[in-house]
């Protein structure tokens, strides 16, 4: 079966996306072609406004509507934390956990030199400036627990210490709920890493 130009380049487009093959396009496509008019046009208006109505914090460098955001603005969060993550939507897998009630910093990716991403290409300036009023005394880092969360988590410790501010590293590896039998050996080893007292 042949696909109209329409829907082609709709599924071309879908495909784009992380995580979606042509096949997941093409049933997405599909569902959005049988979909109520009303609906395709609150998507279609929804996609168009995302970039339009989204802008960047200009503290946090979080995602937000108004700047600088509700998290950065609100005097009930801690302001002597700061908890660095790498992309804006870290913040929500943390904020979904509810045990975090400082503020937040965006890196915006990690360092990668493979990808020709070095610390300049990162928001890394911006938080040592946050730091200088001597009102941070703690800054969790909470990148990603990868070859380049873990270089950049090295290099802020670094950087941190450097300014006389606390450093401190979320805890990896096993989850709640999980076996051992089932953990590569580097999950094991970071969770004896992270043991604390009971």
């Amino acid at each position: 079966m042949a696909y109209t130009p329409a829907l082609a380049r709709l599924i071309e487009l879908l495909s784009r996306m992380p995580g979606i093959g042509e096949k997941t396009a093409a049933r997405l496509a599909f569902f959005i072609l049988k979909s109520e008019d009303g609906y395709t046009a609150e998507l279609g208006g929804a996609i168009g406004r995302i970039k339009q109505e989204t802008t960047l914090c200009s503290v946090c460098f979080g995602l937000t509507e108004a700047d600088p955001c509700t998290t950065c603005t609100d005097d009930r969060r801690d302001a002597s934390i700061i908890c660095v993550v790498e992309e804006p939507s870290d913040i929500v897998a943390i904020e979904r956990s509810g045990g975090f009630k400082g503020r937040y910093h965006v890196l915006h990716g990690s360092i990668s030199p493979l990808d020709g991403r070095g610390p300049e290409q990162l928001k890394i300036q911006e938080l040592l400036t946050r730091l200088t009023d001597g009102a941070v005394t703690e800054v969790v880092v909470a990148t990603n627990p990868t070859v380049e969360g873990e270089a950049t988590a090295v290099y802020l410790a670094r950087l941190l210490k450097s300014a006389g501010v606390e450093a401190s590293r979320i805890a990896h590896g096993i989850p709640v709920g999980g076996n051992l039998e089932y953990a590569d050996q580097a999950t094991v080893g970071r969770a004896l890493e992270g043991r604390r007292r009971m």
